[in-house]
């Protein structure tokens, strides 16, 4: 009997295009979804577009058109490139849609008839020049924890501590640049305490991986807070019942949009949406999320369906970061790939086929190394899939005008068997998202249909008319070893594997391989895949670079304590030339750097300024490893005022540029500069 599968992938936001860190989520959703519908079962992928939220409204105004003209451009860009990489939803729709309207005031209505929405007047970030209160991560200031200075709203990224907006020292609106004031607002708060025994039971279970149940359980343990729904307006999403200018909150609605999405499907195919939804349901439900909104996926999600009545996730799969040769990809380094951009210069499956080789069930981070990647492609796909078929094609075609032998050689039956009970092993692999282990099973299998050609030698025996006929057996085999392996890796090449049923004149299903094919005419054979080559990567990156340039170039310095960097907020008042003159820059030579124990972003340097060493907390853990630094020269301000941190005293400030993060470049003196010289 079939199983009922539904599938949800994260939602992109519709403010930019989609790049390969995007599609390491929605290539392993595409295999995994394939892959039951291969093996029978009815599996549906609703999908779309995270079109609300304060970026995109003001993404519009910087672009002079109306929020609804940006998101729909970018649903163009992204249906593109869903249909470039060969994605396979059933449904591509957007938040912004009368369903997901409907289904988000129903799902509001049910909370709040349950006595879950909370109305509480607090205190909020006010921009008096735009008239508009301030949401989280459009407020920069001084973290109110370690000090560091250019941090959001809500965390800060050199120590991890997380606050309100309004707990930030000498707050900057990333708006008008100007200093908010606090006002009173009544907000909408979704009573999530009320469900921390229903989610400690629910994160125990099978529904999440262990290493994400542990995280969880930290937050569970240290208790859970209300969680504020509403945005005051000027907002871009969908205002709040009875609530004139308050506005869902973008995390409200946006993993409704996957009950919308499939509302919206099920309007075209006739069924019934609303069974998969229901508490009692036998529909199997399943999201695909990045490691980054777990708390909003496997903690407000399912307390949110609790309250309003609906069904709980069956299970949320969780993966990691993707890096690009051992380093986050980043603009400002030119590395941050679009997907756009790969299609120009590479074909989808090579990299559809890489992430499977990588992917496996825990939450760990995945490598795309470049190298690797065209020894994998080039290795595994060409020189060992694709040359089966090419080994034997030719002979098929030209001497036995395309047709298989009549009868499957009766003392290898056993081993063709053995290749079509691999199919339990790979499908466990591919059901546990392990398929980088399915991946290794299958090449396996082509490497034995390799050795078995090299053994049997057709070319030789060509040579001989008395051996025609064992030639066609040896092809017919050698082809029935292609079909096999393209069966099991259809979820991931769906492309190669039309092309191979094109080639077969067969469908490749998993019920066919019980059966030989044999007695069977095949077409021409054409080449069915070229190599990588290095070129193509050169081209590629450098694409890449030029696209990435403008994310290079670094602004104004601004103000802290352990480390300054460069942003695109708004420029700081004026100052005259005394007041620069004040600030004592000096070449520093670091010659010790180390992690900080409980902190996330913070190294501690310590500094060869000439005349004495210094010791500086920096926030460059996610740019730099600290043992990289030891020896590098920079600039710091000597003569900043020591600042007492949780992990000791800082001593000055290590000159930076960059967005932030990982795409940070400490400032590196010219070659000649030494240690405690001034810099005029």
């Amino acid at each position: 009997m079939s199983r009922k599968i539904l599938v949800t992938s994260a939602l992109p936001y519709a403010n930019g295009d989609l790049h390969i860190g995007h599609l390491l989520e929605y290539i392993q959703t595409d295999i995994w979804v394939r892959f039951q519908r291969l093996m029978g079962n009815e599996c549906q992928w609703v999908w779309a577009d995270d079109a609300h939220g304060t970026p995109i409204m003001l993404k519009a105004q910087q672009q002079g058109i109306t929020p609804e003209q940006l998101i729909s451009d970018v649903k163009a860009s992204h249906e593109r490139d869903i249909a470039g990489f060969l994605l396979s939803p059933d449904n591509f729709h957007t938040t912004h849609s009368d369903e997901n309207r409907e289904m988000s005031e129903l799902v509001y209505k049910r909370l709040d008839e349950a006595g879950l929405i909370i109305r509480k007047t607090i205190k909020q970030l006010y921009d008096a020049k735009e008239d508009m209160f301030l949401p989280d991560r459009y407020v920069k200031g001084i973290c109110p924890n370690c000090g560091t200075a250019d941090q959001y709203g809500d965390n800060c990224e050199s120590c991890s501590a997380t606050y309100d907006a309004t707990e930030l020292k000498d707050p900057v609106s990333q708006v008008s640049g100007s200093v908010p004031e606090l006002r009173d607002s009544e907000q909408h708060f979704f009573a999530l305490s009320e469900f921390s025994d229903m989610l400690k039971q629910w994160t125990a279970g099978p529904a999440v991986q262990d290493e994400v149940g542990n995280k969880l359980r930290e937050w569970l343990d240290s208790g859970l807070q209300n969680w504020d729904i509403s945005r005051n307006a000027p907002y871009f999403g969908f205002e709040i019942p009875n609530a004139p200018g308050k506005y869902f909150y973008v995390w409200l609605d946006a993993p409704i949009g996957y009950i919308g999405s499939h509302k919206n499907l099920a309007a075209r195919t006739g069924e019934n949406f609303e069974d998969s939804w229901k508490p009692e349901s036998d529909v199997e439900l399943y999201h695909f999320i990045g490691k980054d909104i777990i708390n909003f996926h496997c903690l407000f999600w399912p307390a949110m369906l609790e309250g309003a009545g609906f069904r709980k996730p069956t299970g949320v799969f969780c993966h990691g970061f993707l890096t690009l040769d051992d380093a986050k990809m980043s603009k400002s380094r030119g590395t941050f790939v679009a997907a756009s951009t790969w299609l120009e210069h590479l074909e989808p499956e090579y990299l559809r086929y890489y992430f499977a080789c990588k992917l496996n069930s825990n939450v760990a981070d995945l490598n795309l190394n470049l190298e690797d990647f065209v020894a994998r492609v080039n290795s595994d796909l060409v020189g060992k899939v694709v040359n089966i078929a090419s080994r034997c094609a030719g002979f098929v075609s030209k001497q036995f005008d395309g047709m298989l032998s009549k009868q499957y050689p009766p003392e290898l039956m056993k081993d063709y068997q053995q290749l079509v009970d691999a199919q339990t092993q790979i499908a466990e692999y591919y059901e546990q998202r392990e398929f980088g282990k399915a991946m290794r099973e299958i090449i396996l299998l082509a490497e034995h249909a390799n050795t078995y050609i090299n053994d049997a030698e057709p070319w030789v025996k060509i040579k001989d008319d008395t051996k025609r006929n064992e030639v066609q057996a040896i092809c017919t085999v050698g082809l029935n070893y292609f079909r096999i392996i393209m069966t099991y890796l259809s979820p991931v090449l769906p492309q190669l594997a039309q092309k191979t049923e094109q080639f077969l004149n067969t469908e490749l299903t998993i019920k066919a391989l019980d059966t030989p094919l044999t007695n069977h005419k095949i077409e021409k054979f054409k080449p069915l895949m070229t190599r990588v080559e290095q070129a193509q990567i050169d081209k590629l990156m450098a694409a890449t670079a030029e696209q990435n340039k403008a994310a290079q170039a670094a602004s104004a310095l601004t103000g802290g304590n352990s480390v300054a960097t460069a942003n695109h907020e708004p420029i700081k008042s004026e100052i005259e030339i005394g007041d620069f003159e004040k600030v004592d820059l000096r070449i520093a030579t670091i010659v010790d750097a180390q992690p900080v124990e409980g902190a996330d972003k913070l190294v501690q340097l310590t500094l060869d300024i000439g005349v004495e060493t210094r010791n500086v907390f920096a926030g460059i853990k996610a740019a730099y490893k600290p043992e990289d630094l030891i020896g590098r020269r920079t600039v710091m301000v000597a003569n900043l005022k020591p600042r007492k941190m949780r992990f000791g005293v800082s001593q000055g400030m290590v000159l930076a540029a960059g967005p932030g993060g990982s795409d940070l470049f400490i400032l590196s003196p010219d070659e000649g500069a030494d240690s405690g010289m001034r810099v005029k």
